[in-house]
C-alpha cells in the first residue's frame, strides 16, 4: 500500500510539474510509459501509477524544448534572463545552460582547451574562468575538463648528447647520441571547475608530465611518472556583480606575458620566468585595464620564485610578492585589440650562489621586471616580451681564482621573445581564431658575460597548426636551438676539474608532430 500511495504521488507530481521529471526521460518522449512501468508487478503499484498516468496524460504536455532549451539562457544580476551566445560544442545543449546549475557533473571541450593549455594565457587562467563563467560557458554545477598532449619527433645535435631543447629536460638520462627520436606521450590532465556559489569557484588541476618532471632517472622511471596537482584555488569573483576577484592556492605568477604563438613550443621566457607557486592574488578588471597582485609564499616555490627565509629555502613565510599591470585598446571588429603591460617579482629564481642548482637557498632575494605587448588583428598576432632581474646572479659567477672560468663576471640574466602567426580557413573559437595558422617565433636566454659557456641559449621556431575543432590541435614544428645551458650547474661545480657541461655555441635541431585535444 506505501508503495502505492509513493507512486500516485509521484505521478501526479510529474503531472503538475513535468520540469521535475528526469530530463533523459522527457528528451525521448517515453516517461510515460518508463513510469507505468515502474514497479509493475505489484498490483497496487500498477494501478496507483496507472491512475496518476491517467491523470498526466489529461494534462497539458510542455515541449520537450523548453526542458532542453537548444538557446542557452542565463540569469542576469538583475534576475531576468537572456539569451546567450553557444560558445562550446552543440552536441548537448545543457552544457550552455546555466541558469541554476541543470547538472551536476558535464563537460566543456572548448573551455577546458583554454583553462589547460600551456601555450597561451599562461598565467591569466583565474580571468579566462571568470570570463567563462560570466558568458555562460559553465554550465553544471561542476564542470569536467581533460587534456592530452602526443607527440613525435626527431632530433639530432652537433655535440654527444649535448639537446638544448626544453619541452623536455635535457638530461644524459634520456639522450644519448647526437640524434635521438620519440614516440611519446608528452602530458595530460584532468581538472574539475566547480560553482561552489554564484560568486565563489572551486578549480583543481592534475598533470602528468614525465617529459618535463623534475624526478630522476629515465621517462620511464617511478619518480619521473607521478601525478600532481598542478594548480588549484578557491576564488572569490562574479564579473557580472564586481570587476574585482581574489583567489588563495597554488598558480601561476602575475609575472611577464609567457605566451608563445607557436602551437607547442614554449618561448625561452617562460623558461626562464614563468612562476607557479603558493599564495593570493587580487585582480580588478575595468574597460581596457587589468591590474593583478600577488603575495607569494617564500622560500623556493615549484617554479621560478625564490626568497630566501633566514638564509633557507624552507617556506615558512609569505615573504615574496608581485604586481602586474595590462591594458588593452579595442581596436575595433571582432578581437581585434593592442595590449600592453608590466610585471614586478620581488623574489626570482636567479638569487643562488655558485654551484647552482634547481631550489637551492638563496642568501637574498634578486628582484624581476619585465615588459610586454600583444596585437591582434584579424588573422595576424604579434607578440613581443622582456624580462630581466634586477642584480646580478651570483651563481653566473665562479668564486674560484685557480678555475679558469672565474674571469667570466656576474650578469643579469635576461631573455626576451618576439613571434608572429598568421591564421586562415574558417573562423572558429579555438585560440588561433582560425582553423589553419602558421607562425614563426625567435627567443633567446642570457645567463653570462660574453664569452663563457653560458652565455645564452636561443631558439627558433616555424609552426603550423590545424583545429578541427576548437579543442583538437594537430601540429607540427621545425625547431632550432643554439645553446645547451641547462640551470643545474649552469656555471659548473659538479665536475672534479670545476669545469662545466654548459656549451653556448652547440645547436640541436627537432621536427615535432603531435596532438593537443581536451574534452
Amino acid at each position: 500500500m506505501l508503495s502505492a500511495l509513493c507512486a500516485l504521488v509521484v505521478g501526479a507530481s510529474l503531472a503538475a510539474n513535468p520540469s521535475d521529471m528526469p530530463r533523459s526521460l522527457a528528451r525521448d518522449g517515453a516517461w510515460h510509459e518508463r513510469t507505468l512501468a515502474w514497479r509493475a508487478s505489484d498490483p497496487w503499484v500498477a494501478g496507483a501509477a496507472a491512475g496518476a498516468l491517467a491523470v498526466a496524460v489529461a494534462l497539458p504536455r510542455p515541449d520537450v524544448r523548453e526542458l532542453v532549451p537548444g538557446t542557452a539562457r542565463v540569469a542576469t544580476t538583475a534576475g531576468s534572463a537572456g539569451p546567450v551566445d553557444v560558445v562550446t560544442e552543440a552536441d548537448d545543449p545543457r552544457e550552455m545552460q546555466v541558469a541554476g546549475s541543470e547538472n551536476f557533473v558535464g563537460t566543456n571541450a572548448a573551455y577546458a582547451y583554454k583553462i589547460l593549455d600551456h601555450a597561451e594565457n599562461v598565467n591569466t587562467k583565474p580571468l579566462v574562468q571568470l570570463a567563462a563563467l560570466q558568458s555562460g560557458e559553465l554550465a553544471d554545477r561542476v564542470t569536467l575538463s581533460g587534456g592530452i598532449t602526443a607527440i613525435a619527433n626527431y632530433q639530432w645535435a652537433d655535440i654527444d648528447s649535448k639537446f638544448g631543447y626544453l619541452m623536455r629536460h635535457p638530461t644524459s638520462a634520456n639522450q644519448l647520441g647526437k640524434n635521438v627520436s620519440e614516440v611519446v606521450l608528452h602530458s595530460a590532465s584532468l581538472a574539475l571547475t566547480a560553482r561552489l556559489l554564484p560568486n565563489v569557484t572551486g578549480y583543481a588541476e592534475l598533470f602528468y608530465d614525465p617529459e618535463q618532471s623534475f624526478g630522476q632517472g629515465t621517462i620511464t622511471a617511478l619518480a619521473r611518472n607521478q601525478i600532481q596537482l598542478r594548480r588549484g584555488w578557491v576564488m572569490f569573483g562574479n564579473l557580472n556583480e564586481l570587476p574585482v576577484y581574489a583567489l588563495v592556492g597554488k598558480m601561476d605568477t602575475p609575472f611577464g606575458l609567457n605566451d608563445t604563438v607557436s602551437p607547442f613550443t614554449n618561448s625561452t621566457n617562460w623558461h626562464a620566468f614563468a612562476g607557479l607557486a603558493y599564495g593570493g592574488q587580487v585582480g580588478i578588471v575595468s574597460g581596457g585595464l587589468h591590474l593583478r597582485a600577488m603575495i607569494i609564499q617564500g622560500g623556493a616555490q615549484f617554479r621560478s620564485a625564490n626568497v630566501p627565509v633566514e638564509g633557507t629555502n624552507v617556506p615558512s613565510r609569505a615573504n615574496n610578492f608581485a604586481f602586474d599591470a595590462r591594458y588593452s585598446v579595442d581596436l575595433g571588429g571582432e578581437g581585434n585589440a593592442l595590449m600592453a603591460g608590466a610585471s614586478y617579482q620581488h623574489g626570482t629564481a636567479y638569487c643562488q650562489a655558485y654551484p647552482v642548482f634547481h631550489f637551492n637557498p638563496c642568501q637574498e632575494n634578486n628582484p624581476g621586471i619585465a615588459a610586454y605587448g600583444k596585437l591582434t588583428y584579424g588573422p595576424f598576432m604579434l607578440i613581443g616580451e622582456y624580462a630581466r632581474t634586477t642584480k646580478e646572479w651570483a651563481g653566473t659567477e665562479v668564486p674560484i681564482p685557480t678555475n679558469p672560468l672565474s674571469v667570466f663576471d656576474a650578469v643579469k640574466p635576461e631573455s626576451f621573445t618576439f613571434g608572429g602567426r598568421f591564421g586562415f580557413g574558417a573562423e572558429n573559437l579555438s585560440p588561433q581564431r582560425r582553423e589553419f595558422a602558421l607562425s614563426a617565433e625567435y627567443s633567446k636566454y642570457i645567463s653570462g658575460e660574453k664569452g663563457s659557456p653560458w652565455r645564452r641559449q636561443d631558439q627558433l621556431v616555424f609552426g603550423a597548426s590545424w583545429f578541427p575543432a576548437p579543442s583538437v590541435n594537430l601540429f607540427g614544428e621545425y625547431i632550432h636551438v643554439n645553446g645547451y645551458v641547462p640551470l643545474n650547474f649552469l656555471s659548473g661545480g659538479n665536475f672534479p676539474d670545476g669545469s662545466t657541461w654548459s656549451v653556448f655555441d652547440s645547436s640541436t635541431d627537432v621536427i615535432m608532430a603531435g596532438a593537443q585535444v581536451a574534452f
